[in-house]
């Protein structure tokens, strides 16, 4: 009868550890599976931001742009003053040019 005890105490140690397994790759699973839920969240998120911060910077760079093409179109206009000023005083330096030695 003793060696009966023995063989039953060895079964119950079996049954209290594989269910102590089973109850740790069970509370895994839960972790595993919430925290695959957790940086699908996080990565839908990120992907939101970075949308919305592609389009803030799109703006932000559309309106650089524009504000350098104004400086352009402004530098462009003082340019063709100072050449018509400078072909107006070419011209203004010939005719003194001509008063001064009206022979050539």
């Amino acid at each position: 009868m003793e060696n009966t005890k023995l063989p039953i105490a060895l079964v119950v140690a079996m049954v209290l550890q594989i269910s102590g397994g089973v109850w740790w790759v069970s509370q895994q699973a839960a972790t595993i599976s919430s925290l695959k839920e957790t940086v699908e969240a996080m990565s839908s998120r990120m992907a939101i931001e970075d949308q919305v911060n592609l389009k803030r910077d799109v703006a932000r760079n559309y309106e650089e742009i524009d504000m350098l093409w104004e400086d352009m179109e402004m530098a462009a206009g003082h340019m063709e003053r100072i050449i018509d000023l400078q072909q107006r005083v070419t011209i203004l330096e010939k005719e003194i040019g001509w008063m001064q030695n009206p022979m050539h």
